[in-house]
Parts: structure tokens; C-alpha cells; sequence
């Protein structure tokens, strides 16, 4: 089981911003709970299919300090595709909607107080 960060590339509330993921929910809830980060700001279903947390630079540093596995984005694309969680029919969007250039590609960190967390 292996736990992994991309780049703090995304631009949000004057920080920069990253993902974790993991191998399995349990996992990832494990390491993010290790990390002091709220289970609160976990994205996942039915929010997103793919389960993750939206992490500062800062938690990134400390996240690769515990053992997060640095991904490009690649390979962080490729966890997304191994993880993500089908969407039931109903939740489904219409072609439309998926094709729109209006939607965003990531959805936004979700604004909440973190430990340690510091810009």
C-alpha cells in the first residue's frame, strides 16, 4: 500500500495546493489523520470519484516527511483511474455537461481550519 502526493501546483486562497491519495480509503484516512489533517476536507464521493485530500504546501513537505510517495502528474493520474469510484447512474452527468469547457477540471480545496497548517 502506498500513499502519494503530487505538485503543490493549484493556486487557492494565496496557498498552493496538492493532492494525496492512496491505494485504499482506509489508507488514506490512516496517513491523513498521521498528518493532522481533518478528516472534514476529504473529497470523495459522492462529492468526487476519487477519493482524496486537498493538501497545503506545508502538509505536502510533511506528508513526504512520513513517507508520501512524490507522483508526477502521471502518475498521480494514473492512481486517479486505479481509485476512483464509479458514479451510480442517476449521479451520472449528461454528455453535455462533460463536454462543457466551463467546468472546472479539480475541484476546489474545501475552506476549513487546519492543524499546522501555515502560509
Amino acid at each position: 500500500m502506498t500513499v502519494y502526493v503530487d505538485e503543490a501546483i493549484w493556486h487557492w486562497q494565496g496557498l498552493r495546493w496538492c493532492h494525496l491519495l492512496a491505494d485504499t480509503e482506509q489508507e488514506l484516512h490512516g496517513f491523513a489523520a498521521r498528518l493532522g489533517v481533518h478528516r472534514l476536507v476529504y473529497q470523495g464521493p459522492p462529492k468526487t470519484t476519487a477519493p482524496h485530500y486537498d493538501l497545503t504546501a506545508f502538509e505536502r513537505r510533511k506528508a513526504i516527511a512520513l513517507g508520501a510517495k512524490v507522483s508526477t502528474r502521471q502518475e498521480i493520474v494514473a492512481v486517479v483511474r486505479r481509485v476512483r469510484v464509479a458514479r451510480p447512474a442517476a449521479q451520472a452527468l449528461p454528455q453535455a455537461a462533460r463536454n462543457s469547457a466551463t467546468m472546472a477540471p479539480i475541484s476546489p480545496p474545501v475552506s476549513q481550519p487546519r492543524s499546522g497548517a501555515s502560509t
